[in-house]
């Protein structure tokens, strides 16, 4: 009888971490996954609001093996516990701080996308002596609070079905390409769509923790506030890439702007290879200043 060779050890790891905020999930990749491995750089992914790591899955493996990288699931979201009350972004900066900690990093670059790039710019300004650098994908940008909420008000009304309880219903690529293509990817699939809806149903009717406070969050002066090494990359076709110069001049270690063409929302599951060769250097430059 012919032995089954050794399986191998998967290149994605799971991880739960008790915080303040219950236990929370993430997806960790580097090199043997040992945080205590001081030649690798290490890095915490946030992800876009009602998401959660699953869409990180392809920058992981992208960063992999020669990044630490950990992608975890904000309080409420994916596989991490709810919470009982509205969090902010200061809670999923704080969060993420905690994960870390407890995985044993103690320097790291904060990258986000979305909802995570305000988290990311957040965590930097709140742990600066953790935070060594911060990376901004597609990152919103809006005049006050009020342009947040309104901006976000069709996501409420239309574009997120739900059933008479509130519960998030499935959606079809067809109903995001017909109705809503600014927040789907240039060309999503069915991998895509399927994580995207997994997520809204592992979120449930806490699904407009992270939007709510995203909208209650001034962006402007998180950004400005960012005290570290910057990279911005903004997708083509992204809504808010017109307005690049408003980044630029609140941006005051601003490194490197990068306009990733062909590209839109959710750029780290499409554009994770392009992304990862553009931080990788990036997270380099750092160790060698």
């Amino acid at each position: 009888m012919t032995a089954s060779p050794p399986a191998q050890a998967p290149l994605i790891r799971r991880r739960l971490v008790d915080t303040r905020f219950g236990q929370i999930h993430c997806r960790v990749t580097g090199p043997a996954g040992h945080a205590q491995d001081s030649n690798a750089p290490a890095l915490i992914l946030f992800h876009i609001n009602q998401q959660s790591s699953a869409l990180g899955i392809e920058l992981l493996e992208a960063l992999a093996p020669g990044v630490h990288a950990v992608a975890m699931d904000y309080p409420g979201c994916g596989m991490s516990d709810h919470i009982p009350f509205q969090p902010s972004i200061a809670d999923y900066a704080d969060c993420g701080a905690e994960v870390m900690q407890a995985l044993g990093f103690s320097r790291y670059t904060a990258m986000g996308e979305a909802t995570g790039a305000a988290a990311a710019a957040e965590m930097s300004a709140r742990h600066p002596a953790a935070v060594q650098a911060a990376v901004l994908v597609n990152c919103p940008i809006y005049k006050d609070n009020k342009q947040a909420h309104d901006v976000h008000r069709p996501l409420k009304d239309t574009l997120r079905p739900a059933d008479s309880s509130g519960f998030p219903m499935t959606r079809t690529l067809e109903f995001m390409r017909e109705k809503d293509p600014t927040h789907a990817p240039m060309n999503p699939d069915q991998s895509w769509m399927d994580r995207i809806n997994v997520a809204q149903l592992e979120t449930g009717r806490d699904r407009w923790q992270a939007l709510d406070a995203l909208n209650a969050y001034d962006i402007k002066a998180g950004l400005e506030a960012i005290p570290c090494p910057t990279l911005l990359m903004m997708g083509e076709h992204f809504h808010y890439t017109s307005l690049l110069e408003q980044y630029t001049s609140r941006l005051r270690h601003l490194t490197e702007a990068r306009v990733i063409q062909g590209a839109r929302f959710c750029m780290v599951w499409e554009k994770a290879e392009e992304l990862a060769g553009h931080v990788r250097p990036f997270l380099a430059q750092l160790r060698s200043a």
